[in-house]
């Protein structure tokens, strides 16, 4: 027999892959449960004790929950509804409605969380308008539980707008018709037709919904008050300190088992589940008429109010990012006096776009770094001979089922500045593992979009280069990459979208000298903040809000092609 003759470039990069998963992926995890249980070499329960008796933590780990669970019925009835009203129900100017609904989509994060502050904080100027009708309503009454439940509601009806639309369209028109022939009115077509057909979808979409619940950071921190914390905020404040970091972490540690428990849960309820079948000659759906003129009213003017409701943070955001600091500090708009200046000062103050170009390059650098890694390893998996290979595939969805927080603790931990033995110098140690953990993040979203293209190439295209002489790298640079370029390009137009503003991350791993957009935004929320702050929050802003739409135009445009 022939011995088999060792590939030393794969085994090269296969090392180096698995060296990348085990110390930036794997290790801080490790690493964070023996600085929390393992003090001096000794077992110890300190931190879950501090934890017990700390009335603040068990307060925040409640609240989580009920946030989660209420966020599960509210999210659900909105994203549904927007869904219904533009793709099911016949309903006048659908089209301005769904563009309205879909600006959850480019407005997310510490950014939404601030406008709707803005827009509903003491010097708001829906606050003002309530004023009117309700002369003791109080300035500061946007607090609390109340505040971040209607936040998060309005925020996380993306995945629905993303993945619900696709999932009606898809309904079978012949079905509809057929129960409607036999006498069914058009509420029991809904609750015994359209909805049973569309529970997979919603059952998904209630998972996501409930782990965004369980590790929400903005909304809480920012309007949730004294009264109403939930744990990332508090794993946030007790971060802080070196005192109290072991009380974050094993907060983290919490959170992440959660997060993994109800994964586990929900997904065997999910195979366990019974869903309803469709005929296999299917037909497009037609709108239907709603043929009640009492529910054609309701259902025009709760379209209408729930467009408000998601326009007014954007319409308001963007004319105060042209109005002057006096107009803003007042909370008055006044339209006769809208300027430039604002953006002006965001390309001539050095201060103003150094947020800016930090975040830029930040996302970017991450983005393509990414997408990359995670070519590599859907690579390795796709062409996997070998049962060791998995591992690889493991590793590159972990970070999936760790909340960020967990994540970012896990580094700050492990590569805190004293200890970093690669890194010589505090700043640039301190920009790397930032960016390194931007990486870990994306990293389960990237591998999984990259991995199902590779299931689409023709393995007859590879074999023809191959049979031409080509060499591996030349037939992966020359005739794979070029293949899968389009989803290529949206994983990384993606990645680079959703990092912009991150704060989740940053807020542990930033360094004081370059601040990223997300806390740059953030700070400018506080009450404390000066009027010039704000102003270019709304700056930011604003032009976030239009790289995001050019990124999802484009998405969607590759993918319509």
């Amino acid at each position: 027999m022939k011995k088999q003759r060792v590939n030393w470039k794969q085994l090269i990069l296969k090392s180096a892959l698995l060296w990348l998963i085990v110390a930036f992926v794997v290790f801080p995890n490790l690493n964070l449960l023996k600085d929390v249980f393992f003090k001096n070499g000794n077992l110890t329960f300190t931190a879950v004790t501090k934890v017990l008796n700390s009335e603040r933590a068990i307060n925040s780990i409640t609240n989580s929950f009920i946030l989660a669970v209420s966020m599960v019925v509210t999210v659900n009835i909105v994203g549904t509804l927007i869904v219904l009203l533009t793709e099911y129900w016949e309903i006048k100017g659908a089209k301005i409605l769904r563009l309205g609904y879909m600006t959850s989509l480019v407005y997310g994060g510490v950014v939404l969380v601030a406008g709707y502050k803005f827009v509903y904080g003491s010097k708001g100027f829906m606050t003002s308008l309530f004023q009117i009708i309700l002369p003791n309503l109080d300035s500061n009454w946007f607090h609390g539980y109340g505040a971040v439940l209607f936040i998060m509601t309005f925020a996380c009806t993306s995945n629905h707008i993303m993945f619900l639309t696709n999932a009606v369209r898809s309904l079978d028109y012949h079905t509809i018709e057929a129960a409607r022939n036999m006498g069914a009115k058009p509420l029991t077509v809904i609750y015994k037709i359209v909805l049973p057909t569309l529970k997979p979808t919603l059952f998904a979409l209630t998972i996501l919904t409930f782990l965004t619940g369980l590790s929400a950071v903005s909304a809480p921190l920012i309007v949730g008050g004294t009264e109403f914390q939930t744990i990332n905020p508090m794993i946030i404040t007790f971060a802080k300190t070196t005192a109290s970091r072991d009380i974050a972490a094993f907060l983290a540690i919490i959170l992440g088992l959660a997060t993994i428990i109800l994964l586990t849960i929900l997904n065997r309820v999910e195979r366990g589940g019974n869903y309803i079948s469709v005929s296999k000659t299917k037909a497009a759906l037609h709108k239907q008429k709603i043929l009640s003129p009492v529910w054609n009213v309701i259902l025009h003017v709760v379209a209408y109010i729930l467009f408000l409701i998601y326009m007014m943070p954007i319409v308001l955001v963007v004319l105060y990012s042209f109005s002057s600091s006096a107009a803003i500090k007042s909370g008055k708009l006044i339209l006769s006096e809208l300027t430039l200046d604002n953006y002006q000062q965001l390309f001539e103050s050095s201060s103003a776009f150094t947020p800016y170009l930090v975040s830029l390059i930040y996302s970017l650098l991450a983005a393509v770094l990414v997408t990359f890694l995670a070519i590599i390893i859907a690579r390795i998996v796709h062409k996997s001979k070998k049962k060791f290979d998995v591992i690889f595939e493991y590793g590159a969805l972990l970070p999936w089922v760790l909340p960020s927080t967990l994540i970012a603790i896990g580094l700050l931990f492990t590569y805190n500045v004293p200890r970093l033995l690669v890194f010589n110098q505090v700043l640039v140690g301190t920009l790397i593992i930032m960016l390194i953990a931007y990486i870990v993040v994306k990293l389960p979203f990237s591998y999984r979009m990259i991995k199902a293209v590779f299931f689409s190439i023709d393995d007859n295209m590879e074999e023809a280069a191959k049979s031409m002489g080509a060499s591996t790298l030349y037939t992966m640079v020359k005739v794979i990459i070029p293949f899968i370029m389009p989803t290529v390009l949206s994983v990384i137009v993606l990645n680079f979208n959703s990092l912009l503003a991150d704060y989740d991350l940053s807020v542990f791993l930033y360094h004081p000298l370059y601040q990223p957009l997300g806390i740059v935004i953030k700070a400018a929320s506080d009450e404390t903040a000066t009027s010039n702050a704000q102003a270019m929050s709304f700056v930011y802003t604003v032009v976030l809000m239009l790289m995001s739409s050019v990124a999802l135009f484009v998405t969607q445009y590759r993918r319509k092609k």
